[in-house]
């Protein structure tokens, strides 16, 4: 048996803009601010070649370091927002993230750039389980998919921020960017630890740990392996992608145009879509979103030019706004009083599995040209979006219990 705290009531907050509680808005903005300075992760390969002086392969090894951390930073934050609570979770997370991003800033020789590399991993997404499971906690269950959706869109939002300030940090020397990126975390945690309630909680003993639960859990297990397929899928995008296109003879600037209509789209759009998607059937939603990503990248087997990349971006971006907020309402609601944060924590380590397979995946399939390349993928992403459907009576069943 493993002690840990049980959410006893929600806490009384008012209400701001769409009905959601006060203390979301807080959160949204703190996920703003920390996700607008998130500047080091996208060039951080960038840096080890060019500053650190690394090759290809120790560069490579460095990422793959930072990865492993960041798929262990979603069960043990999950775990620890369980255990200690969200507030305190989120506010350590932040204070490691800038830590970590100082010493990997400072960090000479390639030891130890990859032990400091690995610290970042493990506490740079720690974030995210804790975030959701504060929002399990705020939020009521009707208005989730409205409160995820809006999370995944300050993500995004942050990210576009990041991606354009990101190369002029980058530009003023490593340590500016790294100082910057620390000095976010910072201000994250100090949002959260200043203006964020912890709801009352009270000790009882939960006699299934988090992953037994999990385990025991069928439409959960099924959800977590469609995730890391969906993953697979997904990440294809920053991965496999950029290279298919180049063998088409996309230059690097049609590539970036035509991706970057994916954040605007997302920015526009999301805030609209959730309100609406929110009234329907969140499987169903998931499932829908997702057989629109896997046919919008399936449809790249036909892209011959920019303009053919360029709508096949904004079919799998549609798909991808359907999806945002759906995957995190389900898990909430099929998690056990007591166990939200572990739930959040596994799905998340499900898709960032997924998305480490995806350049595996993906570069093996290349050389077999563009047709078998999409058509797999295409058949990744169905294969989920079916799997995610057939769940649909059982998640009913449990969440209605």
């Amino acid at each position: 048996m493993i002690g840990m705290t049980v959410l006893t009531s929600r806490p009384r907050v008012t209400t701001g803009p769409l009905s959601l509680p006060r203390p979301f808005w807080t959160l949204w903005l703190g996920i703003v601010i920390n996700r607008s300075g998130a500047v080091v992760q996208p060039f951080l390969a960038v840096y080890l070649v060019r500053a650190q002086g690394f090759t290809s392969g120790q560069a490579g090894a460095t990422m793959a370091a930072f990865g492993a951390g960041s798929l262990l930073s979603h069960v043990l934050a999950g775990a620890l927002a369980d255990r200690f609570g969200r507030r305190l979770t989120l506010t350590g997370g932040m204070l490691a993230t800038s830590a970590a991003m100082v010493a990997l800033g400072a960090a000479q020789g390639f030891t130890a750039v990859v032990v400091t590399a690995f610290l970042l991993g493990l506490t740079i997404e720690s974030y995210r389980p804790a975030s959701q499971a504060m929002v399990a906690d705020l939020v009521s269950p009707e208005s989730r998919p409205k409160a995820y959706g809006l999370l995944f869109w300050a993500m995004n939002l942050g990210y576009s921020i990041a991606m354009l300030t990101g190369g002029w940090l980058a530009g003023h020397g490593a340590q500016t960017m790294f100082g910057v990126n620390a000095a976010v975390a910072l201000a994250f945690a100090f949002v959260v630890w200043r203006a964020l309630p912890e709801p009352r909680r009270s000790e009882k003993a939960v006699a299934s740990p988090g992953l037994r639960s999990v385990l025991r859990n069928r439409p959960m297990v099924v959800l977590c392996f469609s995730t890391a397929a969906y993953g697979v899928l997904y990440a294809q995008a920053f991965t496999t992608l950029p290279l298919a296109m180049a063998g088409q003879g996309i230059g690097r600037v049609d590539y970036g145009q035509a991706m970057a209509l994916n954040g605007v789209l997302i920015v526009l759009i999301q805030p609209v879509a959730t309100r609406w998607l929110a009234r329907l059937n969140h499987v169903h939603v998931l499932a829908t979103g997702t057989a629109v990503v896997s046919a919008g990248f399936a449809l790249t087997a036909l892209v011959h030019n920019a303009l053919g990349l360029a709508l096949t971006v904004v079919v799998w971006t549609a798909g991808e706004i359907i999806v945002a907020g759906a995957l995190a309402t389900i898990v909430a609601a099929l998690a056990p009083a007591g166990l939200q944060g572990t739930y959040a924590g596994i799905s998340g380590m499900s898709w960032a599995a997924g998305a480490a397979l995806a350049p595996v995946v993906g570069t093996l399939l290349l050389p077999l040209g563009a047709g078998p390349l999409w058509c797999v993928m295409g058949a990744i992403g169905a294969t989920s979006a079916l799997a995610t459907f057939l769940t649909a009576p059982a998640v009913h069943r449990r969440t209605t219990a």
